[in-house]
């Protein structure tokens, strides 16, 4: 199956989870029919926005940042993130993501629930 970029659902969330600013997603899979994942998107962060902190029981997301710069709080400890790091959160971890930087955070996240 190929999925076309221009076919991919596209949304924006305000405030998600308790953040700041404007979410912008790009779901790169319908996960509606796929075993064990429940999401598979692209998201863009503009400066100053945020993802707010909350926790991850039965399922372990995965941030994978391809540009900007951001903060995140990974279970209480908070560090700079940037292209090409890799953010792992499960089994009752909790985690939020801030743009940090002056151009949109981007990342593709992945959530696999079991």
């Amino acid at each position: 199956m190929i999925i076309a970029r221009e076919d991919m659902k596209r949304e924006q969330k305000e405030k998600m989870r308790d953040g700041e600013g404007i979410a912008s997603f790009t779901h790169l899979v319908d996960c509606e029919n796929e075993k064990n994942i429940r999401m598979l998107s692209e998201i863009s962060l503009p400066p100053g926005a945020s993802i707010g902190y909350h926790q991850h029981n039965s399922e372990t997301e995965y941030f994978l940042i391809l540009s900007g710069k951001g903060t995140v709080n990974d279970n209480g400890t908070e560090r700079p993130v940037s292209a090409g790091d890799a953010i792992i959160t499960g089994n009752g971890a909790s985690h939020c993501i801030k743009n940090t930087g002056k151009e949109p955070l981007v990342f593709h996240a992945v959530i696999v629930t079991y």
